[in-house]
C-alpha cells in the first residue's frame, strides 16, 4: 500500500489524525493533513483504509499493491 494526500484540497477536518493516528497528523500551523508514513506497515492499512474512506475533502488517495 501506498499512500498520498493533497494538501490542498483537504479542510483541515482530522478525521484521518484521529482514525490512523500512527499514518497521520494534522500540520500544527494550519490544521492540514501530514501524510506521516506514505507506505505504512501491513498492521495500519485497514486503519488508512477507513481514514480514507472517511475524510470529508477526499484528500488521501491510497493505492493498493498489487499482487503477483
Amino acid at each position: 500500500m501506498k499512500l498520498s494526500v493533497d494538501r490542498e484540497r483537504c479542510c483541515g477536518a482530522g478525521m484521518c489524525a484521529l482514525t490512523a493516528p500512527e499514518v497521520f497528523d494534522q500540520d500544527g500551523e494550519d490544521g492540514r493533513v501530514l501524510l506521516r508514513d506514505p507506505q505504512p506497515p501491513h498492521r495500519h492499512h485497514a486503519a488508512a483504509r477507513e481514514a480514507a474512506a472517511i475524510c470529508p475533502a477526499a484528500a488521501i488517495t491510497v493505492i493498493e499493491a498489487r499482487q503477483t
